[in-house]
């Protein structure tokens, strides 16, 4: 998200980020823990986004890295940023593509974006195409980048250039829609 954040205020977009409660006590004791409830979490992102939108009389996208931007997405028309930007969407959890977390998909008003790897272990590009997602949902596709966007070497990619050409997708499209 550093990478991200870093290309998108290089192309004039302002970025707020936050960690989850979980999150911040790994980086502080290096122990892995297994995220919040989902009900703390969605609290924490209605908490956020009051905040940010105290701060902030134009337009107003959220959105997230993987759970942040699941998290998100199950706010975002309750919330009614003018967009939702997704990046590596868990579409269903490592290993179990027969259990989809797409259903609030299927029915988002939100504008959204979802830039994904083609080979992401949690949406591959095969697997969410056969998906029913809302039409206010564009897929970016990454060429061979996995869950965290990273490409394979033999792709001729390097993480860097999608990390680029993912902020560059993101701050094209926020200026579209504005």
């Amino acid at each position: 998200m550093e990478s991200i954040a870093a290309n998108l205020a290089q192309r004039g977009v302002e970025v707020v980020r936050f960690e989850f409660s979980y999150m911040a006590a790994r980086r502080i004791d290096g122990r892995k823990r297994p995220p919040n409830p989902q009900q703390q979490l969605l609290d924490c992102w209605r908490e956020v986004y009051g905040l940010v939108r105290e701060e902030v009389s134009g337009p107003l996208a959220i959105g997230g890295k993987s759970m942040g931007g699941r998290m998100a997405s199950l706010l975002a028309d309750e919330l009614q940023p003018e967009a939702l930007v997704c990046l590596g969407y868990p579409f269903h959890a490592v290993g179990k593509p027969e259990k989809p977390r797409v259903a609030h998909l299927a029915e988002l008003k939100t504008r959204t974006l979802i830039v994904q790897g083609e080979r992401d272990p949690m949406g591959n590009r095969e697997l969410v195409e056969t998906y029913s997602l809302s039409p206010a949902i564009e897929l970016f596709w990454l060429q061979s980048g996995d869950h965290d966007l990273k490409p394979l070497k033999a792709s001729g990619f390097s993480h860097d250039q999608h990390l680029e050409n993912a902020a560059e997708k993101i701050a094209n499209w926020l200026r579209a829609g504005s």
